[in-house]
């Protein structure tokens, strides 16, 4: 019998789940109608690759000093601004594509900016939801999350090839821009949460920083999963190929394109909703890890692919792996961090998670340009997994990771 989950009973959690579930749609909706947008501007796939190198500068550059603001400040203050700054950038490309002012520099210049709100808002964002739960309703409430993000980037693709057919490119970024009102409408519903702040008297400061950085070095367990997330999604990361492959290898158009953005989304809610009913997660380890060697091996399934159908069936594999090993991973940090740190620790986190699948792009767009989009594919899944091998010989603790270890707790404010 299917139940309600016990993270969505707390009701500021629900509010915070409800705009991410609608404020990612737009967004996913933007991202997929961005590769397309290039593909039109240009035919050269290193162009294609230069997106995920626009919003992994910025992280890199700011995302210490978010998590560091996420320690030290309201965290619901600080995602009220970075959501509204995102929601004015999506307006503003929507407005130079209208009048026809777009071109790709505009495109990276924007997606920078969004990037720097991005490196400003995922710490205060992740390290704010174990201050709406209990520890208990943690690994539910990212399963939950996983969940939001997913739907979104199913709904988002899947819009995005008939809103360019029906009503333009610069309608896409206009939605976009409108969606970010359901988080900053939930922030207002949910109001301040207490939390347990940095004991430095600095907003900022290295000391501050540092305090992050040691943290995660000498917890084997979280950065393990931290470098083990970065060389899988270096490695497996070709979705700004997608509009080549649909183009160029499935010779189909637009919105068979917004279906096969659409299909990794499809399998991570699918796998998010069965880890949903599970009461206790346990072995988390070493699914962890057969779900990077899946992820790969579907990667070059994909990769490999010249019929839509079995390209489609692939990506759906490769999301699901991707979103239970997202859990896991995400349930070990967080509940390992204790809650004075956990903006530093997710803004470490977050270089390696958004630095993976970005820097990535830039390589599967080089490599493409060389050898040709499947050989990006095919030998990027080939080295996700020899990657994960290297580093389980290095960090062998997730071998044996079961998730009832000892855990870092808060007192909850959930209501």
């Amino acid at each position: 019998m299917i139940r309600i989950p016990p993270a969505l009973k707390h009701r500021r959690f629900f509010y915070l789940w409800l705009g991410l579930l609608i404020s990612v749609a737009g967004t996913q909706m933007q991202i997929w109608a961005i590769f397309w947008h290039i593909r039109e501007l240009t035919k050269e796939p290193i162009a294609l690759g230069g997106v995920g190198l626009a919003r992994i500068l910025p992280v890199i550059i700011f995302s210490l000093i978010g998590g560091a603001l996420a320690d030290s400040l309201n965290r619901t203050r600080i995602l009220f601004i970075t959501q509204s700054a995102a929601a004015l950038l999506a307006i503003a490309l929507g407005l130079l594509t209208q009048f026809g002012h777009i071109t790709i520099w505009h495109i990276y210049a924007i997606t920078a900016m969004q990037a720097v709100a991005i490196a400003f808002d995922g710490p205060a964002r992740q390290a704010l939801v174990p201050n709406l739960v209990p520890a208990k309703d943690l690994p539910n409430a990212f399963s939950m999350t996983s969940i939001a993000f997913q739907t979104g980037a199913i709904i988002g693709p899947a819009l995005t090839g008939f809103v360019i057919a029906f009503a333009g490119q610069q309608a896409v970024y206009y939605v976009n821009g409108l969606s970010f009102l359901a988080v900053i409408f939930a922030l207002i519903l949910i109001g301040d949460v207490p939390q347990v702040k940095s004991a430095s008297g600095k907003v900022v400061s290295w000391s501050a920083i540092r305090e992050g950085i040691h943290f995660i070095i000498n917890k084997p367990i979280i950065i393990s999963t931290m470098f083990l997330d970065f060389v899988a999604t270096f490695f497996a990361s070709a979705n700004t190929l997608m509009p080549i492959v649909a183009r160029d290898i499935l010779n189909v158009g637009v919105v068979e394109y917004g279906w096969l953005s659409a299909a990794q989304s499809v399998g991570a809610v699918l796998a998010a909703l069965v880890i949903s009913q599970i009461h206790e997660l346990r072995r988390q380890g070493p699914i962890f890890l057969g779900c990077v060697v899946v992820f790969g091996a579907a990667t070059v399934i994909f990769g490999m692919s010249s019929s839509v159908i079995v390209a489609w069936c692939a990506l759906v594999v490769t999301g699901a792996a991707d979103a239970v090993s997202t859990i896991i991973r995400n349930t070990i940090r967080q509940l390992q961090t204790p809650d004075h740190i956990r903006g530093r620790m997710t803004s470490i986190n977050q270089i390696f998670f958004q630095g993976g699948p970005q820097l990535g792009e830039v390589e599967a767009g080089v490599v493409a340009q060389l050898f040709g989009a499947p050989a990006a594919i095919i030998s990027g899944g080939i080295a996700c997994v020899l990657g994960m091998s290297m580093i389980v010989r290095k960090w062998p603790a997730l071998l044996t990771y079961n998730g009832d270890e000892h855990v870092q707790t808060s007192p909850s404010t959930a209501a």
